[in-house]
C-alpha cells in the first residue's frame, strides 16, 4: 500500500509521482534493499538484477527500462553500485507509510486554552495553534492559514525536495560514470602509449644491433688484413735477419785470415762486397709501411 492510498485526497502529484520513480520496473514493487544502480542510471532491486544476469548468457543483459545493453565484469550484479541515496528515501517513505497506517494520536490541544484544538497556522511565528490564540491570545496580530492548507503545502513542499534529490542523485551518478570512462580511456591511452614505446624502442635496439654487428665485422675483417700484412712483413724481416746473422759469422771469419794478402784479394773483398750488398738490400726493403 503507497502513502497515496492511506493519504487520500491529501496526496499530492509529487508524491504520486515519487512512487513512481521508486517502482522496481521487474517486480512492479517497491524497491527492496539493496538497490543497484546500472550504468544506465536505472535502479533494479539486486534480487531482480540477479535474476535477470541468471537467464542471460555472457555477462549481459538489458535494462527493462531503457533497453540499454549492460555489461557486466567477473563480480556479476555485485560489482554495481549501490544506490543509498534512493534506498534511505525509502526507508523515510516506509516510515512514513507505516504511520500514516497507524492508530491516529489524540488531537493535539493548545496549550494556552486547553480545551481548544489546534486547528491553524501561525505564519510568521511559524508554529501550529489553536482559533482563541489568533482572537484572543498572542497571535491576534499575526498572519495565520488553515492548518490542513499548510499541511498540504509542506508536504508538497518535501516530496518536491526528495525528488529534486533523486534528480540530483541521478545526474551525480551519470557524470560518476562518465568520469569513470574518462579514467578507463586515460588508462587505455596510457598502455597504448608505453606499447608504442616499446615497439619503438624494440626496433631501435635491433637497428643498432645491426649497426654494431655490422661495425664489429669491419674491424674484425681490417683486423686479419693488418695482422696478416703484419705477419708477412715479420716473416720477411726474419729471413734478411737470418742471412744477415749468417754474414755477420762469415765476416768474422774472415777477419781471422792472418795473411794480409789472402785478406785483400779472398774472403774479404768478397765479405765486404756481401756485406755492402745487404745493407743496400735493407734499405730498399726498410721503406715498407706496416700500418
Amino acid at each position: 500500500m503507497f502513502l497515496s492510498d492511506v493519504q487520500g485526497s491529501v496526496a499530492s502529484p509529487s508524491m504520486y509521482e515519487l512512487e513512481k520513480q521508486l517502482l522496481c520496473p521487474v517486480c512492479l514493487e517497491m524497491f527492496s534493499k539493496p538497490v543497484v544502480i546500472l550504468p544506465c542510471q536505472h535502479n533494479l532491486c539486486r534480487k531482480c538484477a540477479n535474476d535477470i544476469f541468471q537467464v542471460n548468457a555472457g555477462g549481459r543483459f538489458r535494462c527493462p527500462s531503457c533497453r540499454h545493453e549492460v555489461t557486466l565484469n567477473r563480480h556479476g550484479v555485485f560489482g554495481l553500485q549501490r544506490n543509498l541515496l534512493v534506498e534511505n528515501i525509502i526507508d523515510i517513505y516506509r516510515q512514513q507509510n507505516s504511520l500514516k497506517r497507524a492508530p491516529l494520536s489524540p488531537q493535539l490541544m493548545c496549550e494556552e486554552h486547553p480545551d481548544e484544538k489546534i486547528n491553524i497556522y501561525c505564519v510568521l511565528c511559524e508554529t501550529p495553534t489553536c482559533s482563541l490564540c489568533k482572537v484572543f491570545g498572542r497571535h491576534r496580530d499575526c498572519e495565520v492559514a488553515p492548518l490542513g492548507t499548510v499541511y498540504v503545502r509542506m508536504k508538497s513542499e518535501l516530496s518536491d525536495g526528495i525528488a529534486g534529490l533523486i534528480a540530483t542523485n541521478d545526474h551525480l551518478q551519470a557524470v560518476m560514470s562518465q568520469m569513470e570512462d574518462a579514467c578507463r580511456t586515460i588508462e587505455d591511452n596510457g598502455e597504448s602509449q608505453c606499447e608504442h614505446l616499446r615497439l619503438s624502442f624494440a626496433a631501435l635496439e635491433r637497428l643498432l644491433d645491426q649497426r654494431k654487428q655490422h661495425l664489429v665485422e669491419m674491424i674484425t675483417e681490417h683486423q686479419d688484413e693488418q695482422l696478416r700484412h703484419v705477419r708477412t712483413l715479420i716473416r720477411a724481416h726474419g729471413g734478411r735477419l737470418e742471412g744477415g746473422v749468417a754474414l755477420v759469422e762469415n765476416a768474422i771469419q774472415t777477419m781471422d785470415e792472418p795473411h794480409m794478402s789472402t785478406f785483400i784479394q779472398g774472403s774479404g773483398c768478397r765479405s765486404t762486397q756481401i756485406i755492402s750488398q745487404y745493407f743496400w738490400d735493407f734499405l730498399d726493403n726498410d721503406d715498407e709501411v706496416i700500418f
